[in-house]
This record gives structure tokens, sequence and C-alpha cells, in this order.
């Protein structure tokens, strides 16, 4: 006879698990294994994580900085300038009290561009999935624009608008809402039909399905849409600088300069500002906050 605190099962006469034990140990399973990932994130952290993360950049702006001054010490072009003359350039900027408010200005535009075209980019997108009218009339158009280079825009922007403010925003937008209406509307399609009709049974349709269903369903998909929308708007309004003449000089205007000027430094000044922007835009924002929503829904490593 078992006791009161084991049991035999009746169909293969082995013992049972003691009285209050769950009857398998899959949650000390799952324990163990958030255990393992905590240990490897702590072997991880601190400084060798720091390195594993810088290093690689590091890296490669090294070898482009040494490739560069090989190329100028061996005179591959006699208008290469050096990456010391290119610095002094920039440092020359800086102590004229130019360099930073052209820094500022142009990533002022292009944050008050990026937020107005995801606020219409992505809405347009999910409208563009469930209208399929609107999808028909809307999407070849959105395209053929997304495949425009910024620079047939900015006459456009000019003629209609002039030297203004308003005509640099209107290139931004152009460059921006197609990318992320195009590219949200294509992450929505991406999604399991049968996750779609699940929600709809349980209630969820309309805006309440979007909200709760569609969303946070397509979010890996929305931030690859506003990555793409912040570089498209970023080298829309750089080209949108370098041709228009506004009152508030940026980035691109040190590059307009640099070309009256024939001055390479600081023609490569301003090209190193721009890609500096970008790569700093790019690790600081999208991509942490891609990797947070990746390893929410556990599809990213835990470093």
């Amino acid at each position: 006879m078992p006791g009161p605190e084991t049991g035999t099962d009746a169909h293969t006469g082995t013992g049972t698990q003691p009285a209050g034990r769950p009857a398998d140990d899959s949650l000390e399973m799952a324990s163990g294994l958030d255990a393992l990932e905590t240990q490897a994130d702590r072997k991880t952290s601190g400084p060798r994580r720091v390195l594993a993360k810088a290093g690689p950049p590091l890296l490669a702006a090294a070898l482009v900085l040494a490739l560069w001054q090989l190329a100028h010490t061996l005179n591959w072009s006699g208008k290469l300038p050096s990456p010391g003359e290119v610095w002094s350039e920039l440092t020359v900027a800086w102590s004229a009290g130019t360099l930073a408010p052209s820094v500022g200005h142009s990533l002022l535009r292009c944050l008050i561009g990026f937020g107005a075209a995801a606020a219409i980019g992505i809405p347009l997108g999910l409208l563009l999935t469930r209208v399929p009218p609107l999808r028909t009339v809307l999407k070849p158009i959105l395209s053929a624009v997304q495949s425009l280079p910024a620079a047939a825009l900015v006459p456009v922007a000019v003629i209609a608008l002039g030297n203004t403010e308003g005509a640099v925003y209107a290139v931004v937008l152009l460059g921006a809402v197609p990318s992320i209406a195009v590219t949200v509307a294509a992450s929505v399609d991406q999604l399991p039909p049968l996750l779609l009709r699940a929600g709809r049974s349980m209630g969820a349709t309309g805006l309440r399905g979007a909200t709760l269903i569609t969303v946070p369903a397509a979010l890996p998909g929305f931030i690859t849409a506003l990555r793409q929308g912040w570089t498209f708007g970023w080298r829309a309004l750089m080209t949108a600088e370098l041709i228009t003449a506004t009152p508030l000089p940026g980035i691109g205007q040190m590059l307009a300069e640099g070309n009256a000027a024939q001055s390479m430094s600081l023609v490569l000044a301003s090209v190193t500002l721009i890609l500096t922007v970008g790569v700093l835009v790019e690790s600081a924002l999208f991509t942490p906050l891609e990797r947070r929503v990746l390893r929410h829904r556990g599809l990213a490593a835990g470093s």
C-alpha cells in the first residue's frame, strides 16, 4: 500500500510525485534557464560588454582613417586632404561658432520632419491594409515617389514654396512618408492571417483590432519603417539644404560652401558630419529600440 505522500500510477505502476509538488518540472526548468541567462548576462557585463559593442565600430573607423591617411601619403589624388586637415576644418568652424548651429539646425529640421512623417506615414500604411480601393490608388503613387531622388523633389518644393523652411520640410516629408507607409503596409501584410482572424473572432475589429492585434504583432516591422523613414528623410534634408538657400544654415549649406570654394577639406568635413550624425542616431536610437523589442519577443540574444 502506498503511503499518503506517494501513489502508484494506475497504468504504468510507477510512483507519482510527492504530494504538493507539481506533476512536471517545467516551472523549475524555466527558472533554471532564466538563471543560466542571467549568469551569461553577468559574465558579459561591465567593460567586456562595452568593449564588445564599441570595439567593432571603433576598429572600422580606425581602419578607414588609416586607409585615408595612406592614400594621402601615397598621393593617390592630388586634391585629397589628410584626416588632420579635415579635422582642422571642423575645429576652425567650431571656433568660429558656425559648426554647432549648423548641426543643430539640421538635426532640428530632421527631427521635426521625421516626427511629422511618422505621424502621417504609420496611419497611412495601416489604412492601405484596411481599405483596398485606397491601396489600389495610393500604393503605386507612394512607390513611385519613393523611387524619386531627393534632388528631383527640391525644385518642385522651391518653386511651390520658395526658398523657405517650408520647402525644406516638404522635401523631408516627400522623402520619408512614402517609405514609412509602404514598409508599414508590407509589415502588416506579412502577419499570419490566423492571428488576425483570431483577433476578429474575439471582437478585436476596427480601431480596437489595430491597436490590440495589428500594431503589437507588426511592431518589429514598424521599427524598420521608422528607420528607413529617418534614413530617407536625412538624405532628403541634406539635398534640400545643399540646393536651397534657407536663412538658417545647416550641414548641407556647409557642403555647398565647400563645393563653391572648391575646398575638398570642407566638403569632406561636411560629409564626415553627415555620416557621424547618421551613425549616432542609428546606434543610439534605432538599434537599442529594435534590440529591446526583439528581446521582449524572445527573438534576440540576451546580450
